[in-house]
Formats: structure tokens, sequence, C-alpha cells
């Protein structure tokens, strides 16, 4: 491959990445507001674990598409790096390639924490009253 086909493959892993990160976290917001406006942390069982699960799918099919995108973006920039005389675009993307791995590890065990600050809020919190 050449670089302007390196390039757009990275711009297209980096456009995933940023709409895996978008679809959990719209979810998260509404999920949480309809449950707070709805005095759903207290409320019925039932509600509590549907809105768990939803969040829960959410989340693994978001760091799903993650991972493979920041996984593809790292191979791109690794790929980019084998270019002779490579553009200023290309090199600063080389630079960067590593912040991939905060997509990968970092922002998952960031909504592994939200998620079961959500789990204690839906069913420990509620037993603690």
């Amino acid at each position: 491959m050449n670089e302007k086909d390196l390039l757009e493959l990275w711009s297209r892993a980096r456009l995933h990445i940023i709409l895996s990160q978008l679809a959990p976290t719209f979810l998260l917001t509404v999920t949480i507001t309809a449950l707070s406006l709805a005095g759903g942390f207290g409320g019925p069982v039932a509600v509590r674990i549907a809105s768990a699960g939803i969040l829960l799918a959410s989340g693994i099919l978001g760091f799903l598409a993650q991972f493979s995108s920041a996984g593809e973006a790292s191979a791109i920039a690794a790929d980019l790096g084998t270019i002779e005389n490579p553009s200023a675009v290309t090199k600063r993307i080389i630079g960067t390639a590593r912040w991939t791995t905060v997509v990968k590890f970092v922002t998952p065990a960031i909504f592994v924490v939200i998620y079961l600050a959500i789990l204690w809020s839906l069913f420990i919190s509620p037993l603690l009253r």
C-alpha cells in the first residue's frame, strides 16, 4: 500500500474509534438520566436489571469496536513507519500511534469503574437505606 492509502485507512480507523465511544456514552447518559428522573435507582428490580443489562451489552460492544479499531490503527501506523520519505502527517501519526493503547485499555477500565458504580447505585445502595 502507498502512503495515501494508509493515511485513508488511518482516518477510517480513527473515525471508528470516535464513533464507538459515542454510542455507549450516549446510551449511558440517557439511561442514567431516565433512571434518575423516574426514581429508577430505587424502583422495580426488573427495571434495574434491564438497565444494567443494556449498559453492559452496550459497553461490551463499544469495547470490542474500540479495541479492534485501535489495533488496526496500530498496525496501520506500523505500516506507515516503513514508508520512505514520509510526509509530516505520516510522521505525526507514527509519533502518536502509541496512544492507541489508551483506547484499548484505559477507556474500557474507566467504563468498568463507572459500571461498577452504577451497579452499586442500582442494587447495593437501595439495600443500605
